[in-house]
Order: C-alpha cells, then sequence, then structure tokens
C-alpha cells in the first residue's frame, strides 16, 4: 500500500489514509467517477456548492419523476451536456456527478472542457466493492447488484494509471478508502488570488 499523498506519477495522487487536500482550479470541470454508491453525491455535496453540480440523477428525477428511471438518460444527459457547455463558457467550475465509469461518456465530457479550454479534474471514489454495495442495498431505490458489481470493475479499470491522464484529465485523484474519502479537504485554485477551501464542510465527527 503506499502512503497517504505517494506521488503515482505527474498528475495523480491515491489517498490512504490521513488528510489529504485536493487543489482545483477554478474554472476546471470536476470529473467524479465512482460506482452507484460510491458516494459520489455525499462527496459533491460536502465540497462544492448545489448550483455548481450537474446530476444525472437530478436530471432523470426532473424528467420523471425517478432519478433511477434509465429510460430518459439520453434526455436527462443531453441537458446535462448543455448546461455543462454553458457554464465553461461562462468559465465556472463545474462538478459532473454521475458514474462515468463508460470512457465514451467521459469524451464527451472532457471534449466540451478542452473546447472551452477549461482544465479536467477526475476524483475517482473506488471505496471497497463490499462497502458500495451494502451501501447500494439499503437505499430506497437501489440499484441492480450486477449492475454495480460490473460498474465497479469499470471503475478498477478507469483507476489504472495512465487512463484518465491519457483521456485528457489534467490531474487524477483516486481514493479507496471511506475515511480518507470522509477526510479530504478541496481547495480551490483561482486564476488570481490564493486557495480557498470547500464551501460545504460538516463538523468532524466525535
Amino acid at each position: 500500500m503506499r502512503p497517504a499523498g505517494t506521488r503515482c506519477d505527474a498528475v495523480r495522487r491515491d489517498t490512504i489514509v490521513g488528510v489529504t487536500t485536493i487543489l482545483v482550479p477554478d474554472p476546471s470541470l470536476v470529473l467524479l467517477v465512482g460506482a452507484a454508491g460510491a458516494g459520489k453525491t455525499t462527496f459533491a455535496a460536502r465540497h462544492f456548492a448545489p448550483g455548481e453540480v450537474l446530476s444525472s440523477d437530478a436530471y432523470r428525477a426532473l424528467l420523471s419523476g425517478d432519478e433511477a428511471d434509465q429510460s430518459v438518460s439520453r434526455v436527462a444527459f443531453r441537458i446535462l451536456h448543455r448546461e455543462l457547455e454553458r457554464r465553461l463558457a461562462d468559465r465556472r467550475l463545474t462538478v459532473v456527478d454521475a458514474t462515468n465509469v463508460a470512457p465514451g461518456n467521459r469524451r464527451q465530457l472532457i471534449q466540451r472542457a478542452r473546447a472551452a479550454g477549461v482544465p479536467v479534474v477526475a476524483l475517482v471514489l473506488a471505496p471497497p466493492g463490499t462497502v458500495v454495495l451494502a451501501r447500494n442495498a439499503a437505499r430506497e431505490r437501489r440499484v441492480d447488484e450486477e449492475v454495480v458489481r460490473y460498474q465497479l470493475q469499470r471503475v478498477e479499470r478507469t483507476a489504472v494509471d495512465g487512463i484518465l491522464t491519457g483521456e485528457g484529465c489534467a490531474a487524477v485523484w483516486v481514493f479507496r478508502e471511506p475515511d480518507a474519502i470522509d477526510a479530504v479537504t478541496v481547495a480551490r485554485l483561482p486564476a488570481t488570488g490564493h486557495p480557498g477551501v470547500s464551501p460545504n464542510l460538516p463538523p468532524r465527527p466525535r
């Protein structure tokens, strides 16, 4: 196991234990990657303002009343892509909260960031599969277990050194332990000025 903050290559970090501060350029596209139940939505809500987060689940819920309704996914992502283009054109930091386990889906997002001249930061949430499956099973609207297992496999492939950087991500962080994910602080690195910390950090558990 690598110790916390070990440098894997020029733009990748793996966090195992302890507190790690992630520097996120502002503006940038923050790409969350993880299976259903990995904690992406919780992470986004903790570290970013609600208006900065584009959620595929939220758009599905808006369209059909059910965030798990895959029949409206195509339209939901069309809306998400349109809003992403608008925000990036305005040079506003934007987080995409979706599984993002398929290279083709990531490509569409990264291409839009590249067209806007905005860097992409990938945050891969890859806690143990047993944790992810247990969280999914406890949900009111569960994703089929086989689907989650497939997503977990895709996450592992995505987390391999060089995959996301090769796709065009300027920085990649991979988190494998729930405690490490909970301990993270996000600091923004604006074009001018000094870094600022996450706007929604919760109190630490006692």
